[in-house]
């Protein structure tokens, strides 16, 4: 997988556990500290330059469903942007974060762990997977082009919990990261919903090891 989903703070992680490349920053994180780092956000770092997590090879989905986790709120996503462009720079760091969290550094970036964490209405949209293949197929996706789509259902995760551990620094080397996002809540119009998803690299190449979609 060489698409990547990554936050703010010089170099936080990709979302995708098998890609570690850094992305620029307006932040200064040392390029070697000697011990540990943490730093979190939002408050000392502005939190991820993005909307969703979601990219052109990070789309968690059974045969049925597919999920759309926003990080920040969708109400605040340019019409004209591609979601699969995925980082938004500096445009995002204006829409209201739906999470907080940290990094965590140790002789330099990428992050060793990336813990984020809900606050309280992470927006997540579930549509029909071969409908987002669909809508996907001409490389542009937008925020429209999900509204649009006829199985989409909104839900809000008062639970959110995702974690991840970037490859570069792990004995497994470069690539062969790992990330795990836990996410439940209600859905718009009645019923709840369960979101699950553990992703990791293994020789280089992205492997879904779980991924679980339950909507009442």
């Amino acid at each position: 997988m060489r698409t990547h989903i990554s936050l703010a703070l010089a170099c936080l992680a990709p979302v995708t556990a098998c890609s570690d490349r850094p992305l620029p920053s307006e932040l200064a994180v040392p390029a070697r500290p000697s011990a540990a780092v943490t730093v979190g956000f939002p408050g000392e770092d502005p939190g991820p330059p993005l909307y969703a997590l979601f990219e052109p090879l990070f789309q968690p989905h059974t045969d049925e469903w597919a999920a759309i986790a926003f990080v920040r709120d969708p109400a605040c996503v340019p019409a004209d942007f591609n979601l699969l462009d995925v980082i938004h720079v500096p445009a995002a760091f204006g829409c209201p974060s739906k999470v907080e969290g940290h990094v965590t550094y140790k002789n330099g970036p990428p992050p060793i762990h990336v813990l984020m964490r809900g606050l309280g209405a992470v927006p997540i949209w579930f549509v029909a997977w071969p409908e987002l293949q669909a809508a996907m197929s001409d490389g542009v996706l937008t925020v429209g082009d999900l509204e649009a789509l006829p199985s989409r259902r909104v839900g809000v995760a008062s639970f959110f919990h995702m974690t991840q551990h970037p490859g570069e620094n792990r004995p497994q080397g470069l690539h062969n990261g790992k990330i795990a996002i836990v996410a439940a809540g209600q859905v718009t119009g009645g019923g709840a919903f369960r979101f699950q998803v553990r992703e990791m690299g293994v020789n280089e190449a992205s492997i879904l090891r779980h991924v679980a979609i339950e909507l009442d």
